[in-house]
């Protein structure tokens, strides 16, 4: 019976895994820098794996995390705060943010921060970014206490706001980067239901679904 029982689990994680595919966003990647609290490292995968982020990038000077990412799959508090996320989304950590901007620019990757208006830079609220022009894309996330680095800020493309109507003008990194990605996906996700390549090139005949149904 037990036999039987992991025949069905494992054919119904195979389903979703199948079903899933066509909707998550290829080529984006969520990156964390210096974070302090495991929690957080954790509700950020959890937020990229269930809002369909390809990727996720840890600059952990502190190295906090194992280097590889199947040691990271076995770490049981990694695994519990992130509800299990880390064995199904890739996480790559970096020693560094010089060698994190390093490999992203390597791969021809385009980085957006998350952060208030800073001068001479790009700022946009996040409903009115354009989050398709860059075909690879990382959306970076900062520390706890003292958020964004100089050096990310330096090779940004655009500040990214979450707009905010209360006396308290900040959000915890979880609830940030769920907001944020949510928005970021969405843009990306519509984009590709309509093309296969970038810059408006290889339309499809008919637009891919955006939403899952329930019952996938």
């Amino acid at each position: 019976m037990d036999s039987i029982e992991t025949k069905k689990t494992k054919a119904s994680v195979r389903n979703r895994a199948d079903a899933i595919k066509a909707f998550r966003c290829k080529n984006l990647i969520a990156v964390i820098e210096d974070p302090v609290d495991i929690k957080n490292i954790g509700t950020v995968i959890r937020n990229a794996n269930a809002l369909g982020v390809e990727k996720v990038y840890i600059v952990d000077p502190r190295k906090a995390l194992p280097d590889d990412w199947q040691d990271m799959r076995g770490q049981k508090s990694l695994s519990k705060t992130s509800v299990s996320a880390v064995k199904w989304t890739f996480v790559k950590r970096f020693d560094s943010t010089e060698l994190c901007l390093e490999h992203l620019n390597k791969l021809g990757f385009a980085s957006v921060i998350t952060s208030p208006h800073i001068k001479g830079k790009n700022n946009v609220f996040l409903h009115e970014g354009d989050y398709t022009q860059h075909t690879k894309l990382a959306v970076w996330f900062g520390n706890e206490r003292r958020g964004i680095s100089e050096l990310s800020v330096e090779h940004c493309e655009m500040c990214v706001a979450v707009p905010m109507f209360g006396m308290i003008e900040s959000l915890n990194l979880g609830t940030s980067s769920g907001i944020v990605l949510y928005e970021i996906t969405k843009h990306r996700r519509e984009y590709q239901s309509k093309y296969r390549r970038s810059r408006h090139k290889g339309k499809r005949s008919e637009p891919l679904p955006t939403i899952m149904p329930r019952d996938s």
